[in-house]
């Protein structure tokens, strides 16, 4: 472990790290009133699993829109509902979590340099425009995480050296890739991340 003084860059994981999911279940439970809400979550779950493998296909327009109608006949096969693929994805509200926005600024104003890398389709580069700074999903660089790739997206699209890189995450792909792209790996939360490299 090093500290902050001796990185140009950070690179942090998404879901998990910055931000999560609020009240799946609840929001598409309210959409679909007729199914018992233990359902819906079994239905939802089955989603997920479909979605976490095959993020990296929603690489354009296109296929991204193929990846959300496949998500979308996941759950409605498995609940026996009809929500359009407009319908389900709308149904998925994101929020940051506690002390990410204001870790991500703090590190900004120490003059690092910021890039989210994540295993996402393309649809991630706008739901966090707001950060302003670079979005390198695994749909972009070609393969998930633990493959170096999105690491390597990020890396030149920053201008920055591997091994002044600090990535922090929460999964082991995030600490493999980290280290099959020779950055520097903390776990989540960011906070507590960031306070271990002060």
């Amino acid at each position: 472990m090093g500290r902050l003084s001796e990185l140009d860059a950070v690179t942090l994981d998404a879901y998990g790290t910055l931000l999560e999911l609020r009240g799946p279940v609840g929001s598409l439970a309210r959409l679909l009133p007729e199914h018992d809400p233990a359902e819906v979550e079994r239905a939802f779950r089955a989603e997920v699993e479909y979605y976490v493998p095959r993020s990296h296909h929603g690489r354009d327009g296109a296929s991204l829109a193929r990846l959300q109608r496949e998500c979308a006949d996941v759950f409605n096969d498995a609940l026996g509902s009809s929500l359009s693929p407009e319908e389900y994805v709308a149904a998925l509200e994101y929020e940051f979590l506690p002390g990410a926005l204001e870790t991500v600024a703090a590190l900004s104003a120490r003059g690092l340099s910021l890039a989210i890398v994540a295993n996402w389709d393309i649809g991630l580069v706008d739901r966090l425009a707001p950060l302003g700074i670079p979005v390198c999903t695994s749909a972009e660089a070609g393969a998930p995480k633990p493959d170096p790739a999105p690491f390597q997206l990020a890396l030149e699209r920053l201008g920055v050296r591997p091994e002044r890189t600090l990535h922090i995450g929460d999964s082991r792909a995030d600490a493999d890739g980290a280290a099959a792209a020779n950055l520097h790996f903390a776990w989540a939360p960011v906070a507590e991340a960031v306070a271990q490299w002060t």
